[in-house]
């Protein structure tokens, strides 16, 4: 009989799940570094552009954010491969800090950009040169359209990140749709 062993399959994946849980149960002392704020004033300011996406305001936030990462991410890593999927992380984190920045002048923490970027990405698997899957139009209409029809209604969630992340997974996509699929780290 044969055993079965835990392998640590997804690294980028399992790492950022994990640090967004130590950074949560080490609380608000930490969670300052994992807020970006609307202004870039000091290296912790700087740093936030992109460790926002660790910092969480409840369970509940981080647990709806990281069951979709941690059902898609192992699968988008393995497709695109570690350092890829690493780079489309931080890529955008850093684009909607800049843009929320330049635009809205509001605080964002969370990784809900990165889940929407994760579904829009897992979305493009079947796109081929010169297609466009109908399942990736139903995707964004229903994630995209319901996101902008909430950005109407006033609430402390940040539509703009959903958005970005959003079309960053699509763009992110299409733009490897004929990349042959690298393999992921192996621990």
């Amino acid at each position: 009989m044969s055993r079965f062993k835990i392998t640590y399959n997804a690294p980028v994946v399992l790492t950022f799940a994990l640090i967004a849980v130590c950074v949560h149960l080490l609380g608000d002392g930490v969670k300052g570094y994992f807020v970006m704020r609307p202004r870039l004033v000091s290296a912790a300011d700087y740093f936030a552009l992109v460790s926002h996406i660790a910092g969480h305001v409840s369970w509940e936030h981080l647990l709806g954010n990281f069951t979709l990462i941690l059902l898609l991410g192992p699968i988008l890593e393995e497709r695109h491969g570690s350092l890829s999927l690493l780079g489309m992380i931080l890529t955008t984190a850093l684009v909607t800090s800049l843009l929320n920045l330049f635009f809205f002048k509001t605080m964002v923490l969370g990784a809900s950009g990165i889940v929407f970027m994760f579904i829009l990405l897992a979305s493009t698997a079947n796109v081929r040169k010169r297609e466009i899957p109908l399942t990736f139009i139903a995707v964004a209409i229903l994630y995209l359209g319901g996101e902008v029809v909430a950005a109407l209604h006033a609430d402390n969630v940040s539509q703009m990140a959903h958005l970005i992340g959003g079309l960053a997974g699509a763009a992110f996509g299409f733009a490897g749709a004929n990349a042959s699929p690298p393999r992921a780290l192996k621990s």
